[in-house]
């Protein structure tokens, strides 16, 4: 397991920025930088189940482990999904247990963005890769409001 952190300071307030990743149109855009058409299945309640998902039905399943408006979204993985279905954990124990966490903080009316990531060794390029792009595109989305 390795930990990889991705930081952006986004000129804009930690509510637009919060939107800008999960509103349901923006998060689909910023995460096109992973997949092309991606999308979470949720109520965006802590505790709650989140799918996260590619319009061919493969992902992964989650739990919403915190969740404080305006300022933290962490899940926690726990499975793989397969034509839309959770794969269970003793058949694919890969992302069990790995976390993904969103921070935002107020800088003088901007924000930072922290994103910290526990992944497999052999995703570590894959993430260093398009991680940066999906910060691009938040970057983007919030301050063209």
């Amino acid at each position: 397991m390795k930990i990889i952190e991705f930081e952006s300071e986004i000129n804009a307030p930690v509510n637009v920025v919060w939107d800008a990743l999960w509103k349901e149109e923006n998060y689909r855009k910023w995460t096109s930088a992973f997949s092309e058409g991606s999308y979470a299945v949720s109520d965006w309640k802590e505790g709650s189940g989140i799918h996260f998902l590619n319009p061919d039905g493969r992902g992964m399943y989650s739990t919403i482990s915190k969740l404080v408006e305006n300022e933290s979204m962490h899940f926690t993985h726990i499975g793989d999904i397969v034509d839309y279905k959770e794969v269970p954990v003793g058949e694919n124990n890969y992302w069990n247990g790995f976390t993904e966490n969103y921070d935002l903080e107020d800088i003088n009316g901007n924000t930072l963005l922290k994103v910290n990531v526990q992944i497999n060794e052999d995703h570590v390029d894959f993430f260093n890769e398009v991680f940066p792009k999906a910060m691009k595109l938040v970057k983007e989305i919030a301050e063209a409001r």
